[in-house]
């Protein structure tokens, strides 16, 4: 039975309720998120000037554009959820029989147990952080006040996407709508302040730049941090109406869509607050509307915060696909591959994600788990680049009803190689061997599990207590081969 049809069956399985504007929600309002109210400070520290920055975030879009490009090739070609999963075991398997998987396995662990998590936990930190805002000083809120909030955004946003798939996207599709609205006051009234003449500290222009690759690596963590999501789509094809048509479309309308919001959004920053005072703020567009509109205040932090509510909801609902498929694909337990029996959603996959984000929550600080999250991030979508080369090698006759121009896939292999390697060699740093050791070792438990196929029977027992307790069951419906 092929995915597409199967998906729209009335059995127990992932249904197709993803429509084009759906499609351009999920990724567009996955963007659009914490990234453009946290991120500008980071881009700013680490390129020392204005113009750099801007150039950052200009640069960060066009790669973001060409990544997407080899990502729309894919998921119009190879319908199955799963993103980056999928790609890489298609393409990597074939080639050896214990070696070939281990790419898609390092993917789905360091995946599963730490990038898609610290993801919604570094969300879900920048959502709490402006909604509270307003109701403390300049000291901030509390902590522990802070992170209770957290995890209980966590929760709720796990029960969303349980309870029903159809709900989680609607919620994306409002969410997105409000965030456009922030975006385009704060906009408006960055255009309003230049014209009036407030353009001391754009006009600054490259003075103080840093010029170590290091530096300015970093600098695109930051940048790219803000993009992410860009490839989100790809992890819910199988519930994506005619996903042949729609996801490349989506790609097209959301990528640029998102790098001029992005673009004139930072010109407008830079149109009152100075770069030091950019740079001494935790909440940036709060600052930005204290200054502009101090009335709105108020209504500009909690758009923000719905904002970021959005995005934190498009990454545990991906994060949670990509549990799903993995688990389908053997390389983790089957418990996690099954469907909640009530509301066909991956309820399993979602209580995992949401559960190690909590856990993410308690150390919580956003710029480690973003440099973290960024370098692992970047391994990964260069493999994913090398993985659209080797099938086109490999299945040259596979139908592709969206084609990108070969060269795009190695230029972004390129810049995916300096954005892993500058920071090393420049500016070496604990973080990145821990980084690197957290995914090898995810070879410990692919060795015998997955390679050798090893059967732990005590582990029987409590997948059945399990499926009885959550009421999941096995799909019905299986991926195309």
């Amino acid at each position: 039975m092929s995915t597409e049809n199967a998906a729209d069956s009335s059995g127990v399985g992932l249904q197709r309720t993803v429509s084009l504007m759906g499609g351009v929600a999920l990724i567009a309002g996955t963007m659009i998120g914490s990234g453009i109210f946290v991120s500008p400070k980071g881009v700013l520290e680490d390129t020392g000037s204005v113009g750099l920055s801007l150039v950052i975030w200009t640069a960060c879009g066009l790669l973001s554009m060409l990544g997407a490009l080899v990502y729309a090739e894919l998921g119009a070609s190879i319908s199955q959820s799963g993103g980056e999963w999928i790609y890489l075991h298609l393409a990597f398997s074939p080639l050896h029989r214990v070696l070939g998987p281990i790419p898609a396995y390092l993917y789905s662990w360091t995946n599963v147990v730490v990038m898609k998590p610290s993801s919604v936990a570094i969300i879900c930190l920048t959502f709490s952080q402006y909604i509270m805002t307003p109701f403390f000083d300049a000291c901030g809120p509390p902590e522990l006040v802070l992170k209770l909030l957290t995890v209980t955004t966590i929760m709720l946003l796990a029960a969303i996407n349980i309870y029903s798939p159809k709900a989680g996207n609607r919620v994306q599709i409002l969410f997105f709508l409000v965030k456009v609205a922030a975006l385009l006051a704060i906009i408006v009234g960055g255009i309003y302040r230049m014209a009036l003449g407030d353009t001391k500290h754009v006009s600054s222009g490259f003075q103080g730049t840093v010029s170590s690759p290091a530096r300015i690596a970093k600098a695109f963590y930051s940048g790219l941090w803000a993009y992410d999501g860009w490839n989100n789509l790809n992890y819910v094809t199988e519930e994506i109406k005619n996903p042949k048509r729609n996801i490349p479309l989506a790609i097209i309308i959301s990528i640029p869509l998102v790098t001029v919001i992005y673009i004139i959004t930072n010109l407008a920053y830079f149109s009152v607050l100075s770069p030091s005072a950019l740079l001494a703020s935790d909440a940036v567009a709060v600052d930005w509307a204290l200054l502009v509109l101090p009335s709105a205040a108020v209504v500009i932090t909690v758009c923000v915060a719905f904002s970021t509510f959005g995005a934190a909801n498009g990454t545990l609902l991906a994060g949670s696909r990509l549990v799903y498929a993995a688990a389908r694909g053997g390389h983790l337990v089957s418990l996690l591959s099954m469907i909640d029996i009530n509301h066909n959603s991956p309820s399993s996959s979602v209580v995992l994600t949401a559960t190690i984000a909590i856990i993410m929550v308690i150390p919580g600080d956003i710029f480690t788990l973003i440099d973290f999250f960024s370098f692992s991030a970047w391994i990964f979508y260069g493999l994913t680049m090398a993985s659209l080369l080797i099938l086109r090698w490999r299945q040259p006759d596979l139908p592709r009803p969206f084609r990108c121009p070969i060269i795009i896939p190695i230029i972004v292999l390129l810049c995916s190689i300096y954005l892993v390697i500058a920071p090393i060699i420049d500016s070496p740093d604990i973080l990145y061997l821990i980084a690197t050791l957290f995914m090898l070792a995810g070879l410990i438990f692919y060795f015998p599990l997955v390679a050798l196929n090893k059967h732990i029977k005590s582990f029987d027992h409590v997948t059945l207590f399990l499926q009885k307790l959550m009421q999941i069951s096995p799909s019905d419906t299986e991926p195309d081969d």
